[in-house]
Order: structure tokens, then sequence, then C-alpha cells
């Protein structure tokens, strides 16, 4: 079972490919963890990736490719999660290519759809474990009154400085720029799946669990 997270900047992608990863034993592919990987990594194309970021530039289209080759030999039983990626028409078609090089088919993508000013209100309000990446809310999910982590047992809780309402709505307008032809590319396909991504945590996996069967 291979799927696509799609959904804004604090719409859920994390915490829900957490849950499956747990429960089905996923391999969660994100873009951004597997590049802070091969920059710190030291092997050739470490280098590269560290060298183009350390300059402001933006990673290649085929290095990220290249980094989600890498990952598709491990064959999970239970498939992949990709969070992060594709962001454009022409990383869905390079996506597609790659998968179908190894055998592999995309089962589902689903759209973690969004009210952009509930989600504003609740990004802006989080905080999440520097440890672990467990995400607290000071509304819903606050820090325990004893300071740990209920996840990890650590300490130490970070807030993002983006995560105001002004950076928030320039993010959110960057990523439907970015991915509204996504969605018409997949439900073209017959891919594409949606659910209320504001929804409590269970319920909202409750519904992917639906969708996954």
């Amino acid at each position: 079972m291979n799927i696509i997270l799609l959904g804004p900047p604090g719409a859920g992608k994390g915490t829900q490919a957490r849950k499956l990863v747990d429960e089905r034993g996923m391999i969660q592919l994100s873009t951004g963890d597997m590049l802070r990987a091969a920059r710190s990594s030291g092997t050739d194309m470490g280098k590269k990736v560290a060298a183009i970021m350390d300059a402001g530039e933006l990673v290649t289209d085929e290095i990220v490719i290249g980094l989600i080759e890498e990952q598709l030999d491990a064959r999970p039983e239970g498939g992949f999660i990709f969070d992060g990626f594709p962001r454009t028409l022409g990383q869905a078609d390079a996506l597609g290519a790659l998968l179908a090089r190894h055998g592999m088919t995309l089962d589902a993508v689903i759209e973690m759809q969004v009210d952009d000013d509930a989600l504003v209100a609740r990004i802006s309000a989080r905080s999440t474990c520097a440890k672990c990446g467990e995400v607290y809310n000071d509304h819903t999910k606050p820090i325990p009154a004893d300071g740990t982590c209920t996840n990890c047992g650590g300490t130490e809780f970070t807030r993002r400085a983006d995560d105001n309402e002004e950076s928030l709505r320039t993010r959110l307008m960057e990523y439907y720029k970015k991915t509204s032809p996504l969605i018409g590319y997949y439900y073209a396909k017959g891919d594409l799946r949606q659910i209320n991504g504001l929804g409590e945590i269970d319920q909202v996996a409750g519904e992917i669990k639906a969708i996954l069967g």
C-alpha cells in the first residue's frame, strides 16, 4: 500500500503518518527529513545536497527523486507514505514513472482539507517536542503540567518562528498555488480521496483507515 498525503502546513500529515507507521508498518518518506539526513550523511549525494542548500538554492527534482529511489529498495510490507512530495505536476509524473520502474503502484492520494482560518488559529498555538517531534497545542493538547513529552519523556519544546498569522497565510497561498493542479491531476486518475483534516486526531485516522481498508 503506497499513498500520498496532501495538505497544507499544519493539516496534520505528520501526525497521521506516524500513526500509519506505528499501526501498519509503513515507511514515511518525508522530503525534508531525507534532505536533512542526506546533508549530514557525508555521502557523495549528501555533499551535493549540502552544497546546494548552503548556497541557498532549491534542491532539484532529480536529486529528490534520487533520494526517494534509494529508499524504495527497502520494500516494507506496509508500503510507503509520501509526505511533502510531489508538490508539482512534474514531480507527480516523475514519481509515477519511478514507481512503475520498481514494479510498484500508487494506491491512494489522500487530501487533508482544512478551513484556513481554523488552521491558522491551530498552528499559531502549537509547540513541538524537540526530541521526538510530538506536536502539542495550547488549547486542544497542551504540554503536560510536569513539562514532559507524553511520547518520549523529553523536556524541551520549540515553537517555529514562522508560526504566526502573516507567515502562515503566505505559506498557505504558496501551497495552494503549487498543489491545486495536483488535486485535479490525481482526481482525473481516480486516485484522489478527500477528508476533513481539522477533525480530532482519532477521527481523521478513522477516515484514513476507511480509505485504506
